[in-house]
């Protein structure tokens, strides 16, 4: 073991790369370790980890352009500089081991540290590694990864299949308690959620669908985004003029508790990310998912995939997605109840909830 324990965690960019940084980091820091956060300041993990009261480490870097030109020459020399940058916090601080969760925020942490030999160590969270994971894996000391199936695509000879890192509340917090905290009653509840950012295709279909939901006798969580939330609302007083006096309905740009919000659902419309699926089977929901068509490397089709593949999971394509198409699937398992059990059961066995402590123990066995 190094004599400070001292590690670093980054990742940034979207959810999907911040909640398992931050799930590690938490539990780092509940052992009394020292953590800091390195990621881009115009990035949302700035804002993240300031409210949490993480040290955080700023290194400036943008997503990699995806045609060879100037602009992917400017990417270079940031990434370059950026890097330089992670170096001078690996030789200031001298962490024992720092753990990167994929993605473009954490290459120049995970460069400098191949440059400097610090053991480094990647999880992955998609069932399709991303490109940093794919070519910064074979240097790392250490590879967790969210699915089995990602296995093919690393070369790596100490990779370990751990699952992906859920908060605690999800290992703690009933049904029950979760409708009580959002003040829903103990019926039928659908969560609707396109992440924190919002997804146009799901809220368009969706807003289209919350009067006939609610008269069904369902309750609807519905996180819009925070970009998308005036223009959902705009829609929905043309549609349902009275739906700020409708009790079965909560509408928010974003929630804060998303733990209570999946925990309180028993059908969850979501993308396809692996940490939203993560956090989806790990609520005993029922996921309704629809892979955004554009993600890198088309990981959320795969994800899905797998989902399916484990019947636990009904898959809308993102171009198939309708009024009609959606009322379909959720009405598909609002109305039997024994097919809603068994794929609850089926995504619910998917879920590990011991993902963050084998990390962890995989990390800490860097410094052995």
């Amino acid at each position: 073991m190094c004599g400070k324990e001292i590690y670093f965690v980054t990742g940034g960019g979207t959810g999907g790369h911040i909640y398992p940084a931050a799930a590690v980091a938490d539990a780092l820091l509940e052992e009394g370790h020292e953590v800091y956060y390195a990621g881009s300041p115009q990035n949302p993990e700035f804002e993240f980890a300031r409210q949490k009261g993480y040290s955080f480490l700023a290194v400036k870097i943008n997503s990699m352009p995806r045609e060879f030109g100037i602009q992917f020459i400017k990417w270079l020399f940031n990434l370059l500089k950026a890097s330089f940058k992670a170096g001078y916090y690996l030789k200031k601080y001298k962490p024992c081991a720092v753990f990167g969760t994929g993605g473009y925020v954490c290459a120049p942490v995970l460069i400098a540290c191949r440059i400097l030999k610090c053991p480094y160590m990647i999880h992955d969270c998609d069932a399709m590694p991303g490109l940093v994971s794919r070519k910064l894996a074979p240097f790392a000391a250490s590879v967790s990864l969210g699915f089995e199936s990602a296995k093919q695509f690393i070369k790596n000879k100490n990779i370990h299949v751990n699952g992906n890192p859920v908060r605690a509340e999800f290992k703690t917090l009933s049904q029950k308690r979760a409708r009580e905290i959002l003040g829903l009653k103990d019926k039928l509840t659908l969560c609707v959620t396109g992440g924190s950012q919002g997804a146009k295709t799901i809220n368009d279909a969706a807003v289209e669908l919350l009067k006939e939901f609610s008269e069904y006798g369902m309750q609807v969580i519905f996180q819009t985004g925070r970009k998308n939330f005036e223009r959902v609302i705009e829609r929905l007083i043309k549609i349902y003029p009275e739906y700020e006096n409708d009790k079965n309905l909560i509408i928010n740009p974003y929630f804060d508790n998303m733990a209570a919000v999946l925990k309180a659902g028993d059908i969850a419309v979501s993308r396809a990310g692996a940490l939203s699926l993560s956090e989806i089977c790990a609520s005993g929901a029922a996921p309704v998912i629809i892979p955004f068509p554009h993600a890198a490397a088309d990981h959320q089709r795969k994800n899905a995939l797998y989902m399916v593949e484990h019947n636990a999971a009904i898959c809308i394509e993102d171009p198939d997605l309708t009024k009609q198409s959606l009322k379909n699937a959720v009405m598909q398992l609002a109305q039997n109840p024994d097919y809603l059990n068994e794929i609850k059961q089926n995504s619910f066995a998917l879920a590990k909830f011991d993902g963050c402590e084998k990390i962890i123990a995989q990390l800490k066995g860097l410094n052995v």
